[in-house]
């Protein structure tokens, strides 16, 4: 599988990486499965959180005979320098591991969160901690606000940046090219989500999908083209929907993810019409 730079660090990363949802509500030899096909296959990154309910406790033990030759990732929402600490220790133990390659303040979205988290006993001041003390090599954070996402990036020299990088956000909201843009200033590495995302669900329609909130892409050929959407931008990496199918589906096309013709992306460009970004920037 194609790898691409981790920002300047001399790291490199699969373009396809696993979401820890993938695992989350799944037997442990399935879990174990699932890994196992992804490090096979090339993958080297992977990423997981505590509020992904029990993905944590799956994708540890299933990890653990490849941790030396993977990129670990985990998040947490906890704001406080305390709270942070002892999030960060706890999912260390349940990961099964004894430090995390990269660790990133998860769904920075509020004026509030960018508070807490950067004041003199915020988050922030633990990662720090626990990068001197080895127990995190890299510093990033996850967001679903352009807006704070560049105010972050403004304040601290974070290592990579976790963020919607989305066909019809791009398109139909101009979400998201802000953010890639200041990050490649910076020399910060981008992390993509939501590349394979359709629309948001309209009001009172059912899931399709257990594990996505949105209405994500499961027709192949589209697919594709949202990944090499995702992947003509300048980012490092793509993390699929956390339904297993759909992570699957994104695997098997990681030999076929080459930029985008000018051509295909006026055909995503119109296609885009009709469907409801995840995401805006905040009216001004």
């Amino acid at each position: 599988m194609q790898r691409r730079p981790y920002g300047t660090s001399g790291e490199h990363l699969s373009v396809i990486g696993f979401g820890g949802i993938v695992v989350s509500q799944v037997e442990a030899v399935e879990a174990a499965r699932l890994v196992g096909q992804a490090v096979e296959r090339g993958v080297n990154y992977f990423d997981v959180a505590p509020s992904y309910g029990n993905a944590e406790e799956r994708l540890g033990p299933a990890l653990e005979p490849y941790r030396s030759d993977v990129f670990l990732a985990c998040k947490t929402t906890q704001r406080t320098r305390a709270g942070a600490a002892a999030e960060l220790r706890q999912s260390l133990k349940t990961m099964c591991t004894d430090h995390f390659d990269l660790y990133q303040l998860h769904a920075m979205t509020t004026d509030e969160d960018f508070a807490e988290a950067t004041a003199s006993d915020g988050a922030l001041a633990a990662f720090v901690e626990a990068r001197d003390q080895g127990l995190v090599r890299y510093i990033g954070f996850s967001a679903h606000s352009a807006e704070i996402a560049l105010q972050l990036l403004d304040y601290f020299p974070f290592d990579s940046v976790l963020f919607p990088v989305n066909w019809v956000n791009y398109f139909r909201a101009d979400f998201g090219p802000q953010v890639v843009a200041k990050a490649q200033e910076r020399g910060t590495a981008c992390l993509a989500l939501k590349a394979m995302a359709r629309s948001l669900i309209p009001q009172g329609a059912p899931k399709r999908y257990a594990k996505c909130w949105y209405d994500p892409i499961d027709e192949p050929e589209l697919a594709e083209l949202a990944l090499r959407f995702a992947l003509s931008q300048p980012i490092t990496a793509v993390l699929p929907p956390g339904e297993a199918s759909l992570f699957e589906m994104a695997l098997d096309m990681a030999d076929r993810l080459a930029p985008l013709t000018d051509a295909e992306v006026e055909d995503l460009r119109v296609r885009a019409e009709g469907n409801t970004p995840l995401f805006e920037l905040a009216a001004t």
